[in-house]
């Protein structure tokens, strides 16, 4: 069901790809397409929050920008409130007046998790306001799973990726397109 979804709402690409990771690769997850549809988004999140919602989860917090629909869907459908971080000046914070009290559970929710690092960039600031985070949640879970929290998807997806120096695509000639929202460093 829900890579029918995302096939349906045209997500999963294949071209060439610049990830934010810095690798690259012949497939990509631009759950950005699946996410213009709510009835689909609540489908494919109905997902996540079946295998959730006996965490006793306070709030969801979305990094900016993959996360911040999940957060909101997701709270919507477990009745808790979606708040989100977002950089500023480089750094992962928590903005607009939201705010996390000492000891909330919380859920960080992105769109598709690989290297996590977002996810982590939140989860170092949340905590460090007190929060207990109990896992992260994710429409599309590309992970080596070694997070250190639980991992919570609606789908895992196996797609190659290389170093610059490897990449056949690059070797072909091919030009590449970096999708995503993150600069790469």
């Amino acid at each position: 069901m829900v890579i029918d979804q995302l096939k349906q709402s045209e997500a999963l690409l294949e071209g060439h790809f610049l990830l934010s990771s810095g690798r690259h690769s012949n497939r990509y997850c631009q759950c950005a397409k699946l996410l213009q549809y709510p009835d689909r988004a609540a489908k494919v999140l109905s997902v996540v929050a079946g295998k959730v919602k006996d965490l006793h989860i306070d709030v969801v917090v979305g990094p900016a920008m993959g996360g911040i629909i999940v957060a909101y869907e997701l709270g919507r459908q477990l009745g808790v409130p979606a708040i989100f971080t977002e950089r500023e000046n480089g750094e992962m914070t928590l903005r607009r007046g939201f705010e996390i009290n000492p000891g909330q559970r919380i859920l960080i929710t992105e769109d598709v998790v690989t290297t996590g690092k977002s996810s982590l960039e939140t989860i170092k600031v949340l905590e460090g306001m007190g929060a207990e985070v109990v896992g992260i949640a994710c429409i599309v879970n590309r992970s080596t799973g070694e997070l250190g929290y639980p991992l919570f998807d609606a789908v895992r997806l196996d797609i190659e990726s290389w170093d610059t120096a490897d990449c056949p695509l690059c070797k072909e000639g091919k030009p590449y397109v970096k999708p995503g929202s993150r600069a790469i460093k």
